[in-house]
This record gives C-alpha cells, sequence and structure tokens, in this order.
C-alpha cells in the first residue's frame, strides 16, 4: 500500500524541480504517494518546525537550492552528499575504518544493505568498487535517488555516481530472493542483480539509543541529526530479526574457494559499547572510540 507524503514547496521553487521529484518517484516505481503542497514562504528553521508540528509525521520539503529533505520531529535532514566530498576524496584505509575492515578493491563487488543517507556507500565507491545501495524506507530511497541524479550534474562526481546502484527493497527479502535466484543468474543477462557475487557485505542496522555511549566516559554520546531522523522512521532489529539478517547476508555474500582476506566477508557497524549483531563473535574486529566494525567471514563458516 502506498503511503501519502506532503511534498511541501517552497512558493521560490522551479517547476521543473518539482517534476524531477515527482518523474523519480514514477521511474524507480516507489510505493509513494506525494501531495504537492506550496507554501508562500521560505523554508527557515521556524517554518519547518512549525510544519514538522502541523504534519506530525514525516514529510518531504523541496526549497530554492534544489534541496530535497525529510523533515520529521522537527528534525530536517538530506544525504547532503557535497559535504562529504573533502572525505570521499582523502578515503583510504588509514583514514576510513570503514575500508579497513572491508578491504575493498576497484573489482570489488558491494552490497550495502541497509543504506540510510547513502555516506558509507560513498566512502565504500571511492576505492573503485561498485555498490548496490538497498534502502526499504522508500522516503528515503526517493532522497538518495534524487541525491544522485543531482549530483552526477557535476563532472567531477560522475565517475562515482556511476558505480551506485539504489534499490527500494527490504534487505531480507533482497537477499532471500538474490539466494533463491542464483542458479538462474548465468542465464539471465537481462536482469540488473545477475552479474556478480556480492564479494562484501555491509551492514549497519538501527540499533537502541542507549547503545550511544562513549568508550573511555561511559558516558552517552550525542546522537546527530541524520541518526535522530532514521530512529524517527525506523525500529532496531529484535535478535531473531538479527540473526536472519545475519544468516542471509553469510548465504549470500561470495562463497569462492578463494580465502583472500577481501573476499566473502559480512562487515557490520556498530556503535563500539554496542552487544555484537545476533549475539555472534566476529572472526575480526576494527574498531576506535567511536565505532566498531565487526567482521565474518564466509570461508570460516556456511551459516552463524
Amino acid at each position: 500500500m502506498k503511503s501519502d507524503t506532503p511534498l511541501i514547496i517552497a512558493g521560490d521553487v522551479a517547476d521543473d524541480d518539482v517534476n524531477v521529484v515527482l518523474t523519480l518517484v514514477k521511474q524507480f516505481t516507489l510505493p509513494l504517494n506525494l501531495t504537492p503542497v506550496m507554501i508562500e514562504e521560505k523554508l527557515t528553521q521556524k517554518v519547518r518546525k512549525r510544519l514538522s508540528d502541523e504534519y506530525a509525521r514525516p514529510i518531504l520539503t523541496l526549497d530554492n537550492k534544489q534541496q530535497l529533505s525529510l523533515l520529521t520531529g522537527q528534525v530536517s535532514v538530506s544525504p547532503a552528499w557535497q559535504s562529504l566530498q573533502r572525505r570521499v576524496v582523502s578515503a583510504g584505509r588509514k583514514s576510513e575504518l570503514l575500508l579497513q575492515a572491508c578491504k575493498l578493491t576497484q573489482s570489488s563487488h558491494v552490497l550495502d544493505a541497509t543504506a540510510g543517507f547513502g555516506h558509507d556507500s560513498l566512502i565504500l565507491a571511492s576505492t573503485g568498487a561498485t555498490v548496490v545501495m538497498l534502502e526499504r524506507n522508500p522516503l528515503m530511497a526517493l532522497l538518495l535517488e534524487y541525491e544522485q541524479q543531482k549530483m552526477a550534474q557535476h563532472k567531477n562526481w560522475q565517475k562515482l555516481m556511476s558505480r551506485l546502484q539504489i534499490v527500494c527493497t527490504d534487505a531480507s527479502d533482497y537477499m532471500a530472493n538474490y539466494h533463491a535466484n542464483d542458479s538462474h543468474k548465468a542465464d539471465s543477462k537481462s536482469s540488473q542483480h545477475s552479474a556478480t557475487a556480492f564479494d562484501v557485505i555491509y551492514l549497519d542496522p538501527m540499533f537502541p539509543d542507549n547503545s550511544y555511549e562513549h568508550a573511555n566516559s561511559n558516558k552517552g554520546a550525542k546522537v546527530g541529526k541524520h541518526m535522530q531522523a532514521l530512529h524517527d522512521i525506523a525500529l532496531p532489529p529484535d535478535i531473531d530479526e538479527e540473526q536472519a539478517l545475519l544468516n542471509l547476508a553469510l548465504n549470500t555474500v561470495n562463497h569462492s574457494d578463494d580465502k583472500e582476506a577481501a573476499k566473502g566477508r559480512v562487515v557490520v557497524k556498530r556503535p563500539v559499547t554496542a552487544p555484537l549483531l545476533a549475539n555472534c563473535q566476529p572472526d575480526e574486529q576494527w574498531q576506535n572510540d567511536v565505532l566498531r566494525f565487526d567482521a565474518y567471514f564466509a570461508h570460516n563458516r556456511d551459516k552463524i
């Protein structure tokens, strides 16, 4: 069933910009019914807070800077990939714990099964790897599609954008279908997902608010706006859902006999003090004072 979502449009936004958003919904068959609502005011912080209170549910806003944002719980956020340019350009294993854990090459194929705002996908793709981004929430998927199209207009971002594919679907459903159809991939040349097995499956599932504690002080860390918004529209998985997700990922990732470190791993992102996903001990871990990356190697186990 499609959800009915207001698209609040500032009065000075061009019709063409509105049509871009509406066209993306149709082009990618997103389960959304957007209702354009024009307002004469500029989308100031004060106006956004008023709109959030008025609608009392997640909505989208489009301003005159061509910025599509999610407004929920008085928090307004967008992927804002342009703000990550310096980090993307300088990304490497010395600076990015994520890349230390994933050990990607230019030929790697990655499944980011919980894409969110896509920030980690950008870092993964900065290595030259191709990344399939899964996002089950259609509002979030639309934000990602819009951001990708907008950034692809900049010449210095085009190669990176071409390595990203966004799919609006539940990660468990996607991996179950991928695994079930595995025997048909070689003959299914028309399928966009049939080319190559995934070398790395990356999981960054939602976790409870009380997981954010500093490793040294044990005091709760301040949660950023992006994470606040995600907590407002998504629930953390329970232990059974975590177990199923990890099992599916390990069954879906590349099971090649080649046991090189870059092949066949599931990497899970957690706050450093958070419990292990599905209470399962990883094969390797990388961490700093804030984050931890747990890696599970496919060649070490067929199933958790």
